[in-house]
């Protein structure tokens, strides 16, 4: 693994643009570079990174069913008590779910180390499925890259196969914060694989869900919203004022409520108790078990924190970094310090993607802190051997 500098592309932003990639810079910031890269050899991404992912993603599946069906642990994951039976029937009636990312640690010497899962509410994929894939073609005719070069990227044609698992029988609504550009893009790209997949979309602004007389969702034009991908939060919608309705029209939703229990940092703790010294897990537990004191480096997270929020790192048992935000009253879990790869464009952190229960797919952000935020940048990434 190594951090590469080459040539943009010449006529890149003009690409971005084309194909709707507004937030190729975000907080006056580049987002998206064109002129890095990171490179592995094909055993580091099958071996290192491809095969421990599938196997983390199994192991986080045989634990869903324990979590949803333990009153204590799901008080320990700050799932509402009023809705659990919707996580609950959520993962007894098998509601399909579509994708996830795993965030990992990897410096191409050592086993990668699990980071968190984000299971619900993932983003990068479209910079990740698509836009990186042209980089990686448009540097091979240029010259830039050999002929030779490849890409750990099957997350297109992952998403395109999954959307075809769904049925097809009514309109297949994709709500979003619509004001927030990167996340309106995400949710068009993905409502660009369902419609490849055959399906009849419809985008809506996640405030304009309504609900009609007998208690079901429905889109402005007051149609009924048999189907819906929601970019937005299980945490968050179980906490909106229509999350009691949750209750009777809890299947409508992709992600499915049970992805609640794998997105949550709880996660972390529970994992390393079912499989203690795996090589792929970091110790950690919840912040009130005795055992977290015998850990002097480690960073505490909050149970529900996105972007880094509220993350602080811990050396030696003192403050080392942290970062702001509104998240903490859930709780923490403390999880075991490991260091991220560092080069000339700071700390990189590995998005290891899952479509289905199938491993698919990389995209690495770097943030010039440990604590990957919402100014970390996207580099591409090619397999050289």
């Amino acid at each position: 693994m190594k951090r590469i500098t080459l040539p943009a592309r010449p006529d890149w932003l003009d690409k971005a643009r084309a194909v709707g990639f507004g937030f190729h810079e975000m907080y006056g910031e580049p987002y998206w570079l064109d002129d890095a890269a990171y490179t592995f050899t094909l055993e580091q991404i099958e071996t290192d990174i491809e095969a421990p992912s599938q196997e983390l993603h199994d192991m986080c599946m045989d634990l869903v069913g324990d979590i949803v069906n333990d009153e204590e642990t799901l008080d320990r994951l700050a799932i509402p008590a009023d809705l659990r039976d919707v996580v609950q029937r959520s993962w007894r009636r098998g509601d399909r779910h579509l994708y996830g990312r795993f965030d990992l640690a990897y410096d191409g010497t050592g086993p990668v180390k699990l980071l968190e899962y984000n299971a619900d509410t993932p983003t990068a994929v479209f910079e990740t499925a698509f836009f990186q894939y042209n980089w990686l073609t448009d540097q091979i005719g240029l010259g830039v890259l050999p002929e030779g070069a490849d890409q750990y990227n099957l997350l297109q044609e992952s998403l395109v196969e999954a959307f075809e698992q769904f049925p097809r029988d009514s309109i297949f609504h994709f709500a979003v914060m619509t004001d927030n550009e990167e996340d309106r893009g995400t949710t068009v790209y993905l409502m660009d694989c369902a419609i490849q997949a055959g399906h009849r979309v419809q985008l809506l602004d996640i405030g304009e869900i309504g609900i009609d007389a007998q208690g079901r969702y429905t889109d402005l034009q007051d149609r009924v919203i048999d189907r819906c991908f929601k970019l937005y939060p299980w945490e968050f919608m179980m906490r909106e004022p229509f999350g009691q309705q949750l209750v009777r029209s809890g299947d409508v939703f992709i992600e499915p409520a049970w992805k609640a229990v794998l997105s949550n940092k709880g996660l972390l703790p529970l994992l390393w108790r079912r499989h203690p010294n795996h090589p792929n897990l970091l110790p950690s537990y919840f912040s009130d078990d005795p055992k977290a004191s015998e850990l002097t480096d480690y960073v505490r997270k909050p149970l529900l924190s996105r972007e880094g929020e509220n993350v602080t790192i811990f050396r030696n048992g003192e403050e080392f970094d942290a970062a702001p935000g509104g998240y903490g009253e859930e709780g923490f879990i403390v999880q075991g310090y490991t260091p991220l790869f560092e080069g000339p464009g700071g700390f990189a952190v590995l998005g290891s993607w899952v479509v289905g229960d199938r491993a698919c797919g990389l995209g690495i952000r770097e943030d010039k802190s440990r604590i990957t935020a919402n100014l970390s940048r996207f580099v591409p990434h090619v397999i050289l051997d």
